[in-house]
């Protein structure tokens, strides 16, 4: 069983600071959200992709009319013809006058058909109070204007941000992870220190009290150990309190209840080596390269010169291959039938921009200030690493030149209270000597731990500042 299921099984099983990472990397909300920004991007990307491929689309509907259509108002009268033998053309079938074989007009002065054809308004009365008719369509892009492949690399780019983004806060969640785990480490370290700073003062007030008891020491100098006991005491039960907030918050970016009682391995570390050593000057070319937020940038740089093309096919012409099916019940299409039928149509649609007052153009030089703004961005960016990574490898090689100091120091304090206790003992030396000698050796025991404690986290806030994977 690992530490990590025997922790979630309720076990009391000390986690490693890998253990931790794990499981901050698996539970942590803001990770959740990035990832699934990278899967949204991804998606996206293949939306993109398909408006290269033909669209189809399907409309239909239907309509109900109040009243039927009719082409005539009344029953139709046409005139007829005859073939002329003679003339060799047809002519009207008209009344004429028996006297003079002329034909004859009526009142309204037009000439009166001797035959008609009749053509009834019901014959021309077509049914449309139901009507149902659909479409489908298929769009082919040919040109857009380069709009279709700045879309796809705009995707393509958008989806790399959003990895480098979880990537990076990825590295975030780490980094503050480990934080709260040394600073568990410190405080239960410097637990250890002030119990024995306790029992140290504690020793050395029963000792006076006995001495008092004899006559070779005064009460005051039992009041002096008393009043450093109780202040003691109370720094003990800060810290203790110190140690269970900080279990607690390290238990929270972990993603397990607060009331979690986690126990770290290394708390019983008492030496700090950095991971590697620490140089003076680093090539910044690959710490650009080895930074996610660098790269971020970048991508965000591409897209914003993307969205300038965009913006840039707006202004030139669009050519698209169209084919349709159209059908309809009624139709039309062999005299007017109650029924569906319908007819392929193949056709090619051409847009081209004439005048928008200036509205596209305009559009283009916002794209253009926008990119030029992401580019400052990712210069300056650039600028502030530069100083970020110098600064952290100073406080790096800070920080490991303070702990070997204090190590000396505490080795020293060591040495003085073991002298001063035994002075004491020896009557030679009085309480005020020892109390000096054990704040002497609680300084630099507590310096000690912080010195080692600053060493992890100098390192590794070095290691996060030149791109390389903390886990």
């Amino acid at each position: 069983m690992t530490a990590v299921s025997a922790l979630a099984a309720g076990a009391s099983e000390p986690l490693s600071l890998d253990s931790c990472r794990a499981l901050a990397i698996e539970n942590n909300k803001e990770l959740l959200i990035q990832a699934e920004k990278v899967k949204a991007a991804g998606y996206q990307r293949k939306e993109a992709f398909a408006a290269y491929l033909p669209a189809i689309d399907f409309a239909g509907g239907y309509m109900y009319n109040q009243k039927n259509i009719s082409i005539f108002d009344k029953d139709q009268l046409l005139p007829t013809k005859t073939f002329n033998m003679q003339t060799g053309s047809y002519d009207f079938n008209l009344v004429t006058d028996p006297a003079t074989h002329m034909p004859i007009k009526g009142p309204d002065g037009q000439y009166i058909p001797s035959t008609v054809a009749l053509i009834p308004k019901d014959a021309m009365t077509f049914d449309i109070h139901n009507v149902f008719f659909g479409a489908v369509t298929l769009t082919q892009p040919i040109y857009m204007g380069g709009k279709i492949v700045a879309l796809n690399r705009m995707a393509r780019y958008a989806e790399e941000l959003t990895k480098d983004l979880h990537a990076s806060a990825r590295q975030d969640v780490v980094y503050a992870v480990e934080a709260a785990y040394w600073q568990v480490v410190s405080l239960s370290a410097k637990q250890k220190l002030a119990t024995s700073y306790v029992a140290l003062l504690d020793s050395l007030d029963r000792n006076v009290g006995l001495m008092v008891d004899e006559g070779v020491a005064t009460k005051s100098d039992k009041l002096t150990v008393d009043v450093k006991l109780n202040e003691a005491q109370i720094d003990l039960t800060k810290v203790d309190n110190g140690l269970v907030l900080s279990r607690m918050l390290l238990a929270q970016l972990c993603g397990l209840p607060v009331d979690t009682d986690i126990r770290v391995i290394d708390e019983a570390a008492d030496n700090a080596t950095p991971k590697e050593e620490i140089a003076t000057e680093y090539n910044m070319q690959e710490v650009y390269r080895a930074r996610h937020d660098v790269h971020a940038l970048e991508m965000l740089t591409k897209v914003t010169d993307e969205q300038k093309n965009v913006a840039l096919s707006a202004m030139l012409p669009n050519l698209a291959l169209v084919g349709t099916y159209s059908f309809s019940n009624p139709n039309m299409f062999d005299g007017f039938k109650t029924r569906f039928s319908g007819a392929f149509s193949v056709g090619v649609m051409l847009k081209i921009p004439v005048w928008h007052w200036g509205g596209n153009y305009n559009k283009l030089r916002q794209a253009r200030a926008e990119q030029h703004i992401a580019q400052l961005t990712l210069d300056d960016a650039k600028e502030k690493i530069a100083l970020q990574v110098s600064q952290a490898a100073f406080k790096a090689q800070e920080a490991m030149k303070t702990y070997l100091m204090t190590m000396t120091n505490e080795t020293k304090a060591q040495e003085n209270l073991s002298n001063a206790q035994i002075g004491f003992q020896e009557g030679v030396l009085t309480t005020d000597n020892v109390l000096e000698a054990q704040t002497a050796w609680l300084k630099a025991n507590s310096e000690k731990i912080d010195a080692m404690i600053d060493v992890q986290l100098c390192d590794t806030y070095l290691t996060k500042v030149l791109g390389r994977s903390i886990y």
